[in-house]
């Protein structure tokens, strides 16, 4: 669902949003700023995913109905400096409505005179369009849009703009979960984090989880205003009772091939951030209900992939094979 369709029957309260961020760069080093329609101040193109969507064929729709512009050399910044999330993420919109900012950074270049050819879509979010040195830029929108330039300022040698305030983020509850009572079974963005975990024998953790009988690593949905590495941290403890030292983001999953339906038929688009766990400690203790097995996994011993819990962690499993020595 939508956000707009959300906002019908959650109000104002927060959501999860799982946006993209475009970053347009000239060949002076400029970056493309829009001023917004909503509060008339500046920030980068992007928005919210459409249901299946994922983040690089969002970043292209952003950019062209807010711009009207096509960027050829388009791509996904690398992790960490692509993703963003957590709770100085949140904004509150002049309508009243609440978001976190959930998702990933695009960036690319376009030659100045681009800005000639630009031609906004007429919904009314794009007021002006301008390039800006990165240490001349103008009032900005919000806290995702100050991260985001923070990361060009970063490279460039400048230092990072502050941080607005933000009110503290809800505790943890069920966030997905009080979504499903209103909605039902329809598709629903699902941000989350799964962990990969190995012993001293190179042996890869897997959970046998009881929703849905299938093996899968641990993980699951984060709440709002938690970043993606504080719901690794945070599942990776509830489901097995361990902690990691660090955690390694290795890979974001998302767009309509991860798209799952549970045995019950609810459906949630997955937007996962896969991480790799390093100093674990703590002692193996498998959540009641949620996992109804563990096991240690050796390279050549994965389940078949109809065992696993769908593409996504057919996929994770297929990163972290990658990624062993032969």
């Amino acid at each position: 669902m939508s956000i707009l369709e959300l906002r019908k029957v959650w109000g104002n309260r927060p959501l999860v949003a799982a946006a993209i961020g475009v970053l347009l760069q000239d060949e002076t080093g400029r970056v493309l700023l829009q001023r917004r329609g909503d509060d008339g101040l500046w920030g980068e193109p992007g928005g919210a995913l459409e249901p299946g969507e994922d983040f690089l064929t969002g970043a292209r729709r952003e950019l062209l109905e807010e711009t009207g512009l096509v960027c050829p050399d388009l791509a996904l910044l690398p992790l960490p400096d692509g993703l963003q999330s957590g709770p100085e993420l949140f904004h509150l919109y002049p309508n009243g409505h609440e978001i976190y900012i959930v998702g990933m950074r695009a960036s690319g270049t376009l030659p100045a005179s681009a800005l000639e050819h630009a031609q906004p879509d007429d919904s009314g979010e794009t007021l002006e369009l301008r390039w800006f040195a990165l240490d001349e830029l103008p009032p900005l929108s919000n806290n995702a849009n100050r991260q985001s330039l923070n990361v060009l300022r970063s490279r460039a040698g400048l230092p990072p703009l502050p941080l607005e305030p933000v009110p503290p983020a809800p505790p943890v509850g069920n966030y997905l979960m009080d979504l499903r009572k209103l909605v039902g079974p329809r598709p629903l963005f699902a941000p989350g984090a799964n962990v990969l975990v190995t012993d001293e024998q190179n042996r890869l953790l897997l959970l046998r989880h009881g929703g849905t009988g299938k093996w899968t690593v641990p993980g699951g949905s984060l709440e709002p205003g938690e970043s993606f590495e504080d719901c690794a941290r945070r599942e990776l403890f509830e489901e097995t009772g361990l902690r990691a030292e660090t955690l390694e983001p290795l890979q974001m999953f998302a767009g309509p091939r991860y798209r799952f339906t549970y045995p019950h038929g609810d459906v949630v688009d997955n937007v996962s951030v896969l991480y790799r766990a390093q100093g674990i400690s703590g002692e193996l203790t498998p959540q009641d209900g949620e996992v109804l097995e563990v096991g240690w996994f050796g390279a050549d011993e994965l389940p078949d992939d109809e065992e696993l819990s769908g593409r996504l962690i057919q996929d994770n499993l297929r990163v972290w094979k990658g990624g062993q020595s032969p």
